[in-house]
């Protein structure tokens, strides 16, 4: 059962359309280094204008991520870490219908989010090491 992903960069008020292309480039190149199903730039819903040539139009600053449940806590991790020292504000995640922003908080604030965004959807568990742990089932 795979999960999607989305990850929208959140741009300062001088970025522009072509800096967050390449933002979210890079942090899509990072994602495909995870054991991740796949990691494209996400197209926009408005499609082609009238008018222009065929194609799609990419939405800038924004990667879509198919992850199995087990590998979206590397994903997150990942994403906080490759905010640090990037030109945007944070990075807005939403999964199955639910939102955070990971930003400039610390470390262990960033991970008490994640973990606590994570719990509330269900994710498996992982301890210090990063193995996953099996959630028991009740029934």
């Amino acid at each position: 059962m795979s999960k999607t992903v989305r990850l929208e960069l959140m741009g300062l008020s001088d970025s522009d359309d072509d800096e967050l292309l390449s933002l979210s480039s890079q942090l899509r190149r990072s994602l495909l280094e995870l054991d991740v199903s796949d990691a494209q730039l996400a197209r926009s819903p408005l499609g082609v204008p009238a008018g222009a040539k065929s194609g799609e139009l990419i939405t800038a600053g924004t990667v879509v991520v198919t992850v199995s449940p087990f590998v979206l806590r590397q994903v997150l991790k990942i994403a906080g870490i490759w905010l640090q020292n990037r030109p945007v504000r944070g990075i807005k995640v939403e999964l199955d219908g639910r939102t955070i922003e990971l930003s400039d908080a610390s470390d262990v604030e960033r991970e008490r989010l994640i973990d606590a965004f994570l719990a509330q959807g269900g994710a498996p568990d992982e301890d210090e090491t990063g193995a996953v742990q099996p959630q028991s089932s009740t029934s």
